[in-house]
């Protein structure tokens, strides 16, 4: 009712530290920050596409470019939570490969810089953004796929205010899938289980993104979609952004959104957000291990992929060795 937009104030008052000398209290010691100022180094070399067995269809020119973003990094860094990112890839791929594309990935794709930007470091934001638009430029791409609602968030506000207009089209999966379903392009097979779907704060709030991921699930057969009584833009958080200060009033954030996802009758909590999965896994992480209960925690991707026509074809069981070769750097 005051008209003050509250992230764009938390925003500016980073940079504002940042400029001073400060930063915005890191997560983890401030390990992940570190792997993406390290990416913001034109010099800087990976090794991103361990994962693409032969099960997956990819190319290095063409329309369409998935962009993986931090995926690799999180698998590395989170194997404790038994939350595998890069499925989220994989099934993305999959996919795709299903609706007859096979996607740009690139070699040497460096964070969207979402993190740094938040927590203040303009310049890193602005090399990371420099980096992934000449890359993507050089690969031809008119649409660039994202499945992390903070890289759309990123490219789409943050990118066009650096850089004005870009020249692609850039889209969260969850959109791409709703027009694709449409289209009647993608065939599904029975799935009768009941759900709930976790409204991500940059697809949903920053961006306006409510409908199409529902309609994306709804379009299962077999699938009960009930929401939870805070839903869209009303809807709770994972309980952190960015990395920074993640404590136990985040956790308690999380525990409390499970519950309302369970009370709410769900069997499966679907996500749009990587960083939403593995927060709510997280805060069951208890005594060395990740507690199994309901709500189970699916990603979009996964989900819809899983209930894909049979026909489309299994995904390699590779879990342990694309985590090993997606850890990015060499």
């Amino acid at each position: 009712p005051s008209s003050v937009e509250f992230p764009g104030f938390v925003l500016q008052a980073r940079k504002e530290m940042q400029r001073r000398g400060s930063a915005a209290p890191c997560s983890h010691g401030g390990a992940l920050q570190t792997w993406m100022r390290w990416m913001s180094r034109p010099e800087s070399k990976q090794n991103r596409l361990g994962w693409i067995g032969p099960h997956l269809r990819t190319a290095k020119k063409g329309d369409f470019l998935y962009f993986v973003g931090c995926l690799p990094y999180f698998d590395a860094f989170f194997p404790d939570l038994g939350v595998r990112s890069l499925a989220i890839a994989e099934h993305t791929v999959r996919i795709l490969n299903a609706l007859g594309i096979e996607p740009v990935v690139l070699a040497d794709e460096r964070c969207c810089g979402h993190d740094l930007l938040w927590q203040g470091d303009e310049e890193a934001f602005q090399e990371l953004a420099r980096l992934n638009l000449e890359q993507i430029r050089d690969s031809g791409a008119k649409t660039v796929l994202m499945s992390c609602s903070e890289c759309v968030r990123t490219f789409r506000l943050d990118y066009t205010s650096l850089l004005g207009k870009l020249p692609f089209e850039v889209t969260h999966l969850a959109e791409f899938l709703a027009a694709q379903i449409e289209l009647g392009r993608l065939d599904f097979e029975p799935s009768p289980q009941t759900v709930t779907y976790q409204d991500p704060c940059r697809l949903g709030r920053h961006l306006g993104v409510y409908e199409e991921p529902r309609r994306v699930i709804s379009a299962i057969p077999g699938v009960e979609l009930k929401e939870m009584p805070a839903n869209r833009g009303n809807a709770v958080c994972c309980g952190t952004s960015c990395w920074t200060a993640c404590d136990r009033d985040s956790r308690r954030v999380q525990q409390k959104r499970l519950q309302s996802a369970g009370s709410a009758g769900a069997d499966v909590l679907i996500t749009a957000c990587p960083k939403c999965a593995i927060h709510f896994a997280c805060s069951r992480y208890e005594g060395g291990s990740v507690q199994e209960r309901r709500p189970v925690i699916r990603d979009l991707a996964v989900f819809v992929s899983e209930a894909l026509n049979a026909e489309e074809g299994p995904l390699s069981d590779s879990s342990e060795a694309a985590a090993a070769a997606g850890s990015g750097v060499k």
